[in-house]
């Protein structure tokens, strides 16, 4: 369940991009916020149907595009896998875990990000960063 805050934060956010909040966009935000695993439209679609047994899977897509495009969530794009969504806004880096297929946030500190930035071509500006590494868990972590 979604927190005051949070629904609030939704229906600012649509509402100032001129989109109006509906029952489907929020069920699908709260469904991102609840489990922050990096889920796939197909694993939102899961989420959301026991709570909303009407949705269809191309309302999940919309309503995902819509949260994107407001700045409520981020796409995740690893490679050639199904776009992920996350809804960590502040900059950051993910590792895809090779074995297991899942995705961590990994914080990148500020003075790191301004180091890449300094390596863009003469008079360029990013105005996000992707950064991801893949690989494994070690044998530290077993």
């Amino acid at each position: 369940m979604s927190t005051p805050l949070e629904s609030t934060s939704l229906t600012k956010r649509l509402t100032d991009s001129g989109l109006r909040p509906t029952p489907q966009r929020e069920v699908v935000f709260k469904a991102i916020l609840q489990k922050r695993n990096h889920p796939t439209a197909d694993e939102i679609f899961a989420r959301v149907k026991a709570q909303m047994p009407t949705i269809s899977l191309a309302t999940v897509y919309n309503c995902l595009e819509t949260l994107v495009q407001c700045g409520l969530v981020r796409q995740v794009n690893i490679e050639r896998a199904p776009t992920r969504y996350c809804p960590n806004l502040h900059e950051h880096a993910h590792f895809h875990d090779e074995t297991t297929g899942e995705i961590h946030d990994i914080d990148v500190p500020a003075e790191l990000l301004a180091k890449l930035r300094a390596l863009l071509p003469p008079g360029y500006d990013a105005s996000s960063v992707e950064l991801s590494f893949r690989g494994k868990a070690g044998p530290e972590t077993n």
